[in-house]
């Protein structure tokens, strides 16, 4: 066991709360958006850190990343709660899916893609960059770290794409046949954004020009909603916001924009 394994986890237990498939919106944009990364990986390991009172969520990721990327994946649930580990236990299916204690020193592995979900939303603000660091400093080379936060039934979520330099991306995501309003998006930014949807911010910016995009396509929405979003959507990158991806992830109700464009002015 390495010296990494042997130290206290890093954190403080979440609430735990969880539903099944309150993740399957960032799982899909995982599956779409790294695969090339685990398929080129000689051991395509990946970490759910802080999966809950249950692992439901774990176990669902691991189905969809050896359905959609490679078979051989291995996905290792960490939580910094003993007991939740030992309640894991059932649901391990060795060597594809385990489950440890461990915390944001990823309990000395080095995992090609980290998801941590609903995590860093109950520590301050201040916190956040320590616990970055501490993540992607644990990854293997070119490794990611996906961190986010979404409401209780996964229909609306906010995540960062994370390397060794630093946020790349932000993705925001919503299940379009329920969402009412894109400013809906704003209660689920990640916490590095969260506190920032103020004027004067760009993430604020962005989200009120999403907002009014929706509300100036809502004659797309005899249509239904998902043309509405994608007509939404395109007039914002036509006004100069760097969309990224295309219509085939737009159509799923996503929005990624680089992280420049949408980092706070103020630290």
């Amino acid at each position: 066991m390495s010296e990494a394994a042997r130290r206290r986890p890093l954190g403080v237990v979440t609430r735990g709360t969880t539903n099944p498939n309150r993740l399957r919106r960032v799982d899909n944009w995982i599956v779409a958006t790294c695969a090339d990364r685990l398929r080129a990986a000689a051991d395509p390991l990946v970490v759910d850190l802080g999966y809950g009172a249950t692992p439901v969520t774990a176990v669902e990721l691991r189905a969809r990343l050896a359905a959609g990327v490679r078979p051989d994946v291995r996905l290792i649930g960490l939580e910094i709660d003993p007991a939740r580990v030992a309640a894991a236990a059932p649901a391990a299916d060795p060597p594809g899916l385990t489950f440890a204690r461990g915390g944001f020193e990823l309990a000395g592995l080095r995992p090609v893609v980290v998801r941590a979900f609903n995590v860093l939303r109950q520590y301050d603000e201040r916190e956040v960059l320590d616990a970055w660091r501490t993540m992607t400093a644990a990854l293997a080379p070119g490794g990611v770290l996906v961190e986010g936060t979404c409401d209780e039934l996964g229909r609306l979520g906010g995540w960062l794409l994370i390397d060794a330099d630093g946020p790349r991306t932000l993705t925001l995501a919503a299940k379009l046949t329920t969402l009412g309003s894109p400013a809906e998006l704003a209660e689920r930014l990640p916490k590095a954004l969260i506190h920032h949807n103020v004027p004067g911010e760009p993430v604020h910016a962005l989200i009120k020009a999403l907002d009014d995009a929706w509300r100036t396509a809502a004659p797309y929405a005899p249509f239904g909603p998902r043309q509405r979003w994608l007509q939404a959507v395109t007039s914002l990158k036509n006004t100069g916001w760097p969309i990224l991806n295309g219509p085939t992830r737009w159509r799923q109700g996503e929005l990624t924009l680089p992280w420049p464009r949408v980092a706070p002015t103020a630290p």
